[in-house]
């Protein structure tokens, strides 16, 4: 029987052990998609407790939390710091197989030296423990992100961000991460959301273009797209909830435009001819720059509409859409590679069983010169799991090219979360070292796969999106 998450946690044999302590240990992250606050960085945010750390803008928890019937004062209410970790605690002594069990842990080791065990009995050691090591001065936002052995982060921001906080980031020598913006246009995407006219007024501020038709709304966002590409911008990532092909002439969608932004209500079929529409400039935009274009999709937003309309979005109430015409991605890719504006693209769903439908596909549109143009992207949200990760790299293994892979990313707005890097990455050596161990490749070869463990971990995503960085 193994010891509870020792050094080998994960690793069932001894090719996956060398490969992660010889190979992956040591190899720094690369962060190219989170949700973390540039301004937190920028200004070397410090935190009083592991509450703010942990349970801060963390829905992940605040659904472990409700599943266990914990009140929501105690989630995302007014209770006391010292009693939201209690209550997390308690939740958390009793989660066997989540992966939060392991991810918490994990974090404990890493940032806070604590090799116990989290649960109700140790709650209040655990608290004042944590509480004292963020007092430490290497416990602030910059310092947690040094020791993680972070080298660049993408953050997510809107087209009419100023990116104030990034060029303050860029400003100060003291700090030798790179933190850069990636673009993400949902909001001038989502035609039927409420305050979709309203964010069109703001974008028309904002870029001094006078947006009064779809043409117009073009030049002010390749206005921006230009700002962000002078701040070091090559990474774009889209919200869908599919990837929709409904082509429509131009005066249909100049109509279509005009009668929203008129406030007038439309149709789901005229919707989704106008996001075709949309993503077919954005993707030739993206692919004109040279930058990446990643689509996350598959996932039903905001389902609980009582809990929304106190919480608002991003609180916990969305799930996996089973609903993903995956004809119709194939005919997005298909158009714009027709017309020479097919960028590099990573592809995210949120709904495990489109894994061999997305390699098929991608693999349709893998072209030279670059390794694995086209991607299927890492294990995500509801799928980053032990389980999820494993099947993912068995979809794209056994379909594709898993060597030129991108590997992992954060995908979150906690500071200590890069412990999901580790995660991951015990998870791809155990995977490689089960193949050498059951004589489906060969031993002799070891150092052919080390170099695949440190690419995926962090060198093919430095070619692949073009950084200023070196591999290592």
């Amino acid at each position: 029987m193994s010891n509870f998450m020792d050094r080998d946690f994960l690793l069932t044999n001894e090719p996956a052990k060398k490969l992660y302590h010889d190979y992956a240990e040591s190899t720094p992250i690369l962060d190219y998609h989170c949700h973390i606050q540039p301004r937190e960085i920028a200004e070397d945010r410090k935190f009083e407790t592991i509450t703010q750390v942990w349970l801060g803008g963390d829905h992940y928890k605040w659904r472990l939390m409700r599943a266990f019937g914990i009140d929501e004062r105690y989630i995302t209410g007014d209770a006391p710091d010292r009693e939201k970790f209690l209550a997390f605690a308690k939740c958390l002594g009793k989660a066997v197989g989540n992966p939060l069990y392991h991810w918490a842990h994990l974090e404990l080791r890493k940032y806070f030296g604590y090799d116990g065990v989290l649960n109700e009995k140790t709650a209040q050691e655990v608290y004042d423990l944590c509480n004292k090591k963020l007092n430490e001065a290497d416990h602030s936002v910059r310092g947690l992100i040094k020791m993680s052995g972070v080298t660049l982060i993408c953050t997510t921001d809107d087209p009419v961000d100023s990116l104030e906080w990034h060029d303050k980031i860029a400003a100060d020598d003291t700090f030798d991460v790179q933190v850069v913006p990636a673009w993400r246009p949902d909001k001038a995407k989502n035609i039927s959301k409420p305050d979709f006219t309203d964010y069109i007024a703001t974008l028309s501020e904002v870029s001094g273009v006078e947006i009064s038709s779809f043409s117009t709304l073009k030049e002010a966002l390749v206005k921006r797209l230009d700002y962000f590409a002078s701040r070091n911008c090559t990474v774009t990532d889209h919200a869908l909830e599919y990837v929709a092909w409904r082509p429509s002439s131009d005066n249909d969608i100049e109509e279509i435009f005009k009668k929203r932004l008129a406030g007038e209500r439309i149709s789901r079929e005229e919707d989704l001819a106008y996001q075709t529409s949309f993503m077919m400039f954005e993707a030739s935009e993206i692919a004109r720059r040279g930058w990446v274009m990643q689509l996350h999709f598959g996932c039903k937003r905001d389902n609980n509409t009582l809990m929304y309309s106190m919480l608002g979005p991003d609180t916990g109430y969305d799930c996996i859409d089973a609903y993903h015409p995956m004809g119709e991605l194939a005919d997005f890719l298909n158009a714009l590679n027709t017309i020479g504006c097919l960028p590099k693209t990573i592809l995210y769903s949120l709904n495990p069983n489109d894994l061999p439908i997305i390699n098929t596909i991608l693999n349709c549109f893998n072209e030279g010169p670059t390794v694995a143009k086209i991607q299927q992207g890492s294990a995500w949200w509801f799928n980053d799991t032990k389980s999820g990760m494993e099947q993912q790299l068995l979809s794209v293994a056994e379909s594709g090219n898993l060597s030129g892979f991108v590997g992992m990313l954060t995908d979150s707005r906690s500071f200590t979360s890069y412990t999901r890097h580790e995660y991951f990455r015990r998870i791809l050596c155990n995977y490689l070292g089960t193949l050498v161990e059951n004589g489906e490749y060969p031993s002799s070869d070891m150092d052919i796969l080390g170099e695949i463990v440190k690419d995926i971990s962090y060198n093919n995503a430095v070619r692949y999106f073009g950084f200023n960085l070196e591999t290592k």
